[in-house]
This record gives structure tokens, C-alpha cells and sequence, in this order.
């Protein structure tokens, strides 16, 4: 078959490193034919703009990302989140585009014997069943949270993203707003992720990340943020908070960001942001912990941001 007929084909599926489709297709998850693609110039490695700006190429790994100097220095939430992700076997062979179009973590939906609507069954099993480690903000059908700590990361940052199709997509158009359920993106078949783009970092801008995770299942974080702020004359003039782990997408903390704007850095302030990170939260039944989770992991990233 070739490679333009298997991309016709609705389960065709790209391998790059495969490092979550290796999986997928030991457990029977997955099964379609594959296309095999590797990364061509323009695909791969950081690509500075005389502005300052970044691009970097799909196919570049996150062992790469979290090592660049130069990127940790403009843009040190995203080396700390590369940093923090996985193992490092994974992050030495697992791509950017990988980590951003990987397949959802449920474990109903890895099972090769059960019906879910990302496998085109009816319902959810995971909203009625076990559901420990799913979303804590309850956007629809699907009650899976997003598996990407780049994504999340990324929409910290204002990054856009091409295709081989679409231009300037923001996390957002990439992913969908978590209403659907069906997918984990919002990539046509067949389309292909080529590179993310990275905005100028602003002046005097400062960036941590932190997740808080299982001691039995370390290398996926139950709650995840990624916090950018400008501190000027003791006063938050910037703040972006996005998280990760809690809902069928990345979120936006937009209610704790409002609540820091143009407001000083006193410990006060940052108590009642953290508190407000749970603004629009509707947990499942054994899901409220991770509110208490999301609170802590912003008091101390703010905190810390603020010293």
C-alpha cells in the first residue's frame, strides 16, 4: 500500500519514534496500517527569528528541548516542563509533534476490550467506573485528561502551530475545547504536525513548572502548571497560568490570573489566585482531591515566581 493510500485511510496512524503507538499496538489498542515518516530539514531542531523568536521542528525530541541552553534562557517553562516529562529513554527518542498528538491515557481506553467514544462506542465507561485519576473540570463526554504536558505548557506561551496543512494554529484549534470526546485533537487524517512557534518572551519575564504526581505512576502528573509572569515595582504586570492533567484539555487559569493583574506580590494576593485556579471546576466523584492538588501547585509556583 502506499504511503498517499494508507494516509486516505481514516485508522492509518504516523509513526515517528513511536513511543506511545509501540504501546498501543502491543495491547491490541491499536491496529490500522502505519505510515512511517522521518523528519526532513525544516521539521527538526530550534530555528531562531532575528527577533527572537523560536520555532521548533516537530520531530525534535524533548531530551533536546530540555538541554537547550538557549531555549531554557528565553523560555525556561517549557525546558522545565521538557525537563520533567516521562523518563529519559523517553524523552531521548519521544518528538515534540509526538507528545502533543499522543492518544489519551485512560485505561479504558487502552484496553482492547472495552468500548469507549474514542474507540466509536456510545459512552464513556470511565465517568461510572474508576475514575481516580481523570479530569477534575468536567467538559463533556469524556472525562480522560489531556495526556500532553507540552500542550499544556505550550498554550502557556501563546504557541502557535503549523501542519503540513494549517498555519498558525493555536493550542486550541489543535486539541478542540474538550466537548467532543471523540479525539484527543483536532488533526484531519492524515495531517501532519511540522513545527510550533514561539513569540518573542517579553521583557523581564520569569517561568517555573511543577506537577504533582503519584509515587506509583511518576511519570504522569495528576495536576500540572505552568506559571510566566512580569514582576514590576513589586506588582504582577504579566501572569499566565495553564494546567494540565485536570480536564479533556489543557486550561487556562484565567480566574487566578485576574486575580494577580496589575495586583502586588504579597502573599495575600497569591492566596486568593490560588484559591480562584478552581474557578468552573465540576470533579467526579473521586476526582475532588485534585482541586486541593491545583490550589497548592499555584500558591507555591506564584510564590516562588514572586520571591
Amino acid at each position: 500500500m502506499t504511503a498517499a493510500a494508507m494516509t486516505a485511510t481514516p485508522a492509518a496512524e504516523f509513526r515517528a519514534a513511536g513511543t506511545d503507538l509501540s504501546e498501543r499496538r502491543r495491547s491490541g489498542v491499536s491496529t490500522g496500517p502505519l505510515i512511517d515518516i522521518s523528519p526532513a530539514p525544516d521539521t527538526i531542531g530550534m530555528h531562531w527569528g532575528d527577533d527572537g523568536s523560536l520555532r521548533i521542528g516537530a520531530f525534535t525530541t524533548i531530551a533536546a528541548i530540555a538541554a537547550d541552553a538557549c531555549l531554557a534562557a528565553a523560555y525556561p517553562g517549557i525546558a522545565a516542563s521538557a525537563q520533567g516529562l516521562a523518563t529519559p529513554q523517553i524523552r531521548h527518542l519521544a518528538t515534540l509533534g509526538g507528545n502533543l498528538a499522543q492518544r489519551s491515557r485512560c485505561w479504558y481506553f487502552r484496553s482492547p476490550h472495552i468500548a469507549c467514544l474514542k474507540k466509536g462506542g456510545t459512552e464513556c465507561p470511565a465517568r461510572s467506573g474508576n475514575h481516580l485519576y481523570h479530569v477534575a473540570f468536567d467538559l463533556g463526554p469524556c472525562v480522560a485528561p489531556h495526556p500532553s504536558t507540552m500542550a499544556a505548557t505550550l498554550l502557556a506561551y501563546d504557541a502557535r502551530i503549523t501542519t503540513d496543512r494549517r498555519s498558525s494554529l493555536a493550542i486550541g484549534d489543535l486539541l478542540g475545547d474538550g466537548t467532543d470526546g471523540r479525539a484527543d485533537n483536532a488533526l484531519q487524517p492524515g495531517e501532519m504536525i511540522r513545527s510550533i512557534e514561539l513569540g518573542v518572551p517579553l521583557p523581564g519575564e520569569r517561568a517555573l513548572y511543577k506537577r504533582a504526581i503519584s509515587r506509583s505512576h511518576a511519570e504522569w502528573p495528576l495536576v500540572e502548571i505552568c506559571a510566566r509572569a512580569v514582576i514590576k515595582d513589586g506588582a504582577f504586570q504579566f501572569v499566565r497560568l495553564a494546567a494540565g492533567g485536570i480536564a479533556p484539555v489543557p486550561l487556562r487559569l484565567t480566574a487566578a490570573e485576574a486575580a494577580l493583574q496589575g495586583k502586588p506580590t504579597k502573599l495575600s494576593t497569591i492566596a486568593v489566585a490560588a484559591e480562584r485556579a478552581t474557578s468552573g471546576a465540576k470533579p467526579l466523584p473521586m476526582t475532588g482531591y485534585k482541586l486541593d492538588l491545583l490550589k497548592g501547585v499555584a500558591q507555591d509556583l506564584l510564590e516562588r515566581l514572586a520571591e
